[in-house]
């Protein structure tokens, strides 16, 4: 039996300057899944993606095996450097066909359902990013992101544009940007203790309730290990809450384990997992 890709829908051309295309699974020319290609800008470097992966008939037989490698060669056709596959969290075959191909997990989205808004300690402050502390504030919150990619496994070069793509993008307006929160912490003598960005309505999902999204939260290096993160995470919600909105997510990079277990002790669940690799 012969396992092929054949285009499903035509080309599609991606607001980023990118491309996408839904393929099917076809053995001996019958359809017997599907999966989709996206190739994306960062700088001069194309980022690829597999998504939309199902075998509909014959499963275990190798067949999603055989497709994801295929959607790997469209992806070196089209000049992608890397890949990278998401999944549900619960979804330990697609986990263990990711492993077998070489992937190695690189983030974790998590999420929480908001209720009553958590007090932040007496002695804390809270301020707005400002006009006059943005500059410093997005420099740092640049070097943290470049750091975080580089340290899952992206190269420098795709990491950088990465980097600069992504708060081009989400920071169009700087401090003022529509439907973002850019917070400082303070202790009770104005000391800088940490810094939050939250966009409050990320997206509407499929039941119509707005997610807002944890972008970045940093404690300053000299304050970290008292409680500063946790604190920052209490004031995410406050904002959310405070704007009606009662569902937050976050992407944490799957080598940070202790943020990855402060956000658990908050109550955040595991909802997708994204492996990747290179294709070079």
């Amino acid at each position: 039996m012969t396992t092929t890709l054949r285009p499903e829908s035509p080309e599609e051309l991606l607001p980023s300057g990118g491309r996408s295309r839904r393929w099917l699974i076809c053995v001996n020319g019958r359809p017997v899944g599907g999966l989709r290609t996206s190739a994306r800008p960062y700088g001069d470097q194309l980022w690829g993606e597999i998504s939309q992966l199902e075998v509909t008939e014959g499963r275990r037989r190798g067949r999603a095996t055989v497709g994801a490698l295929a959607a790997e060669e469209v992806l070196r056709a089209w000049d992608c450097r890397r890949v990278d596959v998401s999944f549900s969290a619960g979804n330990d075959a697609a986990r263990g066909l990711a492993e077998t191909l070489g992937y190695t997990e690189r983030m974790l989205n998590m999420v929480q359902e908001l209720a009553q808004p958590a007090d932040l300690p007496m002695e804390l402050t809270v301020r707005p990013i400002g006009p006059e502390r943005y500059g410093s504030w997005l420099e740092q919150t640049k070097a943290g992101y470049l750091h975080d990619l580089t340290g899952s496994g992206v190269g420098e070069q795709a990491a950088r544009a990465k980097v600069e793509n992504d708060h081009q993008r989400l920071l169009c307006e700087g401090h003022a940007t529509p439907g973002t929160a850019l917070r400082e912490l303070t202790d009770a003598q104005g000391v800088l203790l940490g810094s939050l960005w939250l966009t409050l309505r990320q997206e509407v999902q499929s039941d119509g309730e707005a997610l807002a999204w944890v972008m970045s939260v940093a404690v300053e290096p000299e304050h970290r290990g008292h409680g500063y993160g946790r604190a920052l995470m209490l004031l995410a919600e406050r904002e959310c809450l405070a704007a009606g909105v009662r569902r937050l997510g976050l992407n944490v990079f799957s080598g940070n384990t202790v943020a990855v277990r402060l956000y658990e002790s908050l109550g955040y669940r595991t909802t997708r997992r994204i492996m990747g690799k290179s294709l070079a």
